[in-house]
């Protein structure tokens, strides 16, 4: 019977997500010291409170989410962040533990992969990763890893140690390609 109702849930457009301000500066605040604005596609508004954030796209689907990185890919400057969250990997498909839906979505999103790196301008840098581990396969509805895969392209990454890592070396990445100090 559980395992029904697990199947069978779905979030609806009415879902809130309830945040917190961070306690002190993000990444997002020192691009906008220093001249950049931050353009969050998804939930990313949502997740840090709105802070440091200056404009939100949303989408009904991780598809539309994707038009939205690929319209801000093509016009974003070039000391601005864009940052993406594409939450349906994680709410339909992960915590779900809906292997075949989770491929589709992968399918799908791989199937975009070459129109986002078309958009792409000479010193761009993509980061690609989730934020927190959800094998489908895996029992449970939990998260399953706090280290995640990390794909990247752009100017050093061969210099870059990329692959299953935490955050903070993400961010270290992001910064440093900004020409932005560490805090």
């Amino acid at each position: 019977m559980r395992e029904k109702a697990r199947k069978s849930f779905r979030r609806t457009a009415n879902r809130r997500d309830f945040a917190i301000a961070p306690p002190h500066g993000t990444l997002w605040d020192r691009v906008r010291e220093n001249g950049g604005a931050v353009h969050a596609v998804g939930k990313i508004g949502n997740i840090f409170a709105h802070r440091g954030i200056d404009d939100v796209t949303k989408g009904a689907d991780d598809m539309a989410l994707f038009d939205g990185l690929l319209e801000w890919t093509g016009k974003a400057g070039s000391s601005d962040l864009v940052f993406a969250n594409f939450v349906e990997f994680d709410s339909l498909w992960g915590h779900r533990r809906d292997v075949a839906g989770y491929a589709r979505a992968l399918e799908a999103f791989d199937a975009r992969m070459p129109s986002l790196l078309r958009r792409l301008r000479k010193g761009d840098l993509l980061v690609i990763a989730a934020d927190h581990g959800n094998d489908p396969t895996w029992p449970g509805t939990d998260h399953t890893r706090e280290r995640v895969p990390v794909l990247a392209n752009g100017p050093g990454i061969a210099q870059c140690s990329l692959g299953l890592m935490p955050f903070t070396p993400m961010a270290d990445i992001c910064a440093a390609h900004l020409g932005l100090t560490r805090p």
